[in-house]
């Protein structure tokens, strides 16, 4: 296997890494910090997007810079800059000092940091093979070009749109007892085809193929069958084009992990964030009525249920070796048989609460702004030897099989919530019976959850997520995996969004 130092960024380790890193914590430290991280990013993207074949977008970006964390006698500073040299290393040391000094006046709760070992120098590389930024842009204009050519060769597609969002993340990090180079690519690929027929109809289908922890090789069929998925894509958007409008109702439901991961970060992955919890975080998603008191308590979902918070799956999108405090990942439970067990964590939320040590949840997301408490891969574990999706479906007599995410929206308390979907199928007698359209599933938190009584096997398990979760203020952006197998759920109540619209 290739010595991961050789894999990450020529142009990023030939930086004076731990000359800066030296230069920022002497100083800070001089100061009268007691404590004090250091960190380096370089952070590389691209997207590109065409319509109808035709290119529309074609967007590099690079984001270089330093930033130095401090804590002086309980009291947060920080500072970065964009200049890479050991003076401005040192300056935004002095200016994080002043900064802790200056918002001491106003501080009233110390600050402490929960311990962590100390791990030397150490180095990561995530799970990929080619990293799509060594790809020509030409190239992979012409895949996604081709992929729109197959589906506008189909009568009923009128349009396509194709994108592809690529990223690589490397990243610098040192306290003086953790030393860390890291480096993370992602991918995300994905097209909509567009029907209009000429009495006036209108939809369109997206692939199901999730943003990925993987290089350029998941374009080729590492992880995914595009060429399969495309191929059933057109006649699939002209069956839903006739499909009958949900009668609103109970069913129950087999849902899909390519819906259902988007309810897993709404529902249990922001809502056992504890900085969320104790209110002390509420920007973008509000609070959570997971609070402490419900540790332990909670009967939040139904006993076949095992959620964990993961660091370390394979091509997860929010997997990394080490987080931005130093802290090495790791998985721990959130619900287990059903129960809250625990939360996410970064070091201030874990010393404060009696925790003992971080989960490893503490991330920004540029070297311009400070850690927050971010979401790991949040996953439903699959049930040992359970059933294929088929098999689910086989036990329901009046229901719906759900694909793809689309709309949502849930309460500040991360309780009360409704999903839509990109697929919906009508379930008869243990059977798939042709597509719905307008469906939308409502329920709190916990009922949802409670109404599980079944969990797919292995088989049925897929990493869904996105590059884009929100929090903060200034807002910061996460990419985020959440793992689930397909579920079958009894007695949801579904709306018909037309006539929800309407109304």
């Amino acid at each position: 296997m290739d010595d991961p130092v050789s894999r990450i960024d020529s142009e990023f380790t030939s930086l004076p890494l731990r000359e800066l890193a030296d230069a920022a914590l002497t100083q800070a430290k001089a100061l009268g910090a007691q404590h004090a991280d250091f960190r380096l990013e370089r952070i590389r993207q691209q997207q590109l997007k065409l319509s109808d074949t035709s290119l529309q977008r074609l967007f590099d970006a690079d984001d270089s810079g330093l930033a130095l964390r401090v804590i002086v006698d309980g009291t947060w500073g920080f500072a970065s800059t964009v200049d890479l040299t050991p003076e401005a290393a040192a300056k935004a040391a002095r200016q994080a000092v002043e900064v802790a000094n200056v918002a001491a006046a106003v501080n009233t709760e110390p600050i402490e940091l929960a311990p962590e070992p100390g791990y030397g120098d150490v180095t990561w590389v995530s799970s990929y093979e080619i990293d799509p930024l060594e790809v020509p842009a030409a190239d992979k204009i012409a895949l996604l070009t081709e992929w729109s050519r197959q589906l506008l060769a189909h009568n009923a597609v009128s349009h396509v749109d194709a994108s592809l969002d690529q990223v690589r993340e490397c990243k610098f990090y040192s306290d003086g007892s953790t030393t860390a180079i890291q480096q993370r690519v992602r991918i995300h690929p994905w097209l909509t085809a567009v029907a209009v027929t000429d009495d006036g109809l209108f939809d369109t289908m997206r692939t199901l193929a999730p943003p990925a922890g993987r290089g350029y090789e998941y374009l080729t069929g590492a992880g995914w069958d595009f060429a399969a998925e495309l191929a059933e894509l057109p006649e699939l958007l002209v069956a839903k084009l006739s499909a009958p409008s949900v009668k609103a109702g109970r069913y129950d439901l087999v849902i899909d992990p390519t819906n259902l991961w988007l309810t897993i970060h709404e529902s249990i992955g922001h809502a056992t964030e504890l900085d969320r919890a104790l209110g002390y975080e509420a920007a973008y998603a509000g609070t959570s009525f997971a609070t402490l008191d419900k540790l332990n308590q909670l009967q939040y979902g139904s006993p076949v249920m095992h959620v964990t918070g993961d660091r370390t799956a394979e091509h997860g999108l929010a997997t990394m070796g080490y987080d931005d405090e130093g802290v090495a990942g790791q998985s721990w439970d959130l619900i287990t048989d059903g129960v809250l067990t625990g939360y996410q964590l970064d070091r201030r939320m874990a010393l404060l609460n009696g925790f003992g040590r971080s989960n490893g949840c503490a991330f920004a997301d540029s070297p311009s702004h400070m850690p927050l408490q971010r979401m790991a891969n949040v996953s439903l574990h699959a049930a040992a030897g359970g059933p294929s999706t088929a098999g689910l479906i086989a036990g329901v007599q009046d229901g719906i099989y759900i694909a793809g995410d689309k709309s949502w929206s849930i309460d500040m308390q991360r309780y009360n919530f409704q999903f839509t979907g990109q697929r919906f199928f009508k379930i008869t007698n243990g059977r798939l019976d042709g597509q719905l359209r307008d469906v939308a599933y409502q329920a709190t938190t916990t009922d949802f959850w409670n109404s599980v009584e079944a969990l797919g096997g292995p088989q049925t398990y897929l990493l869904g997520g996105a590059f884009n979760c929100g929090k903060g203020q200034p807002g910061q952006i996460a990419p985020v995996s959440h793992g689930c197998p397909a579920v079958l759920l009894r007695g949801i109540r579904i709306l018909n969004t037309a006539e929800e619209g309407a109304a």
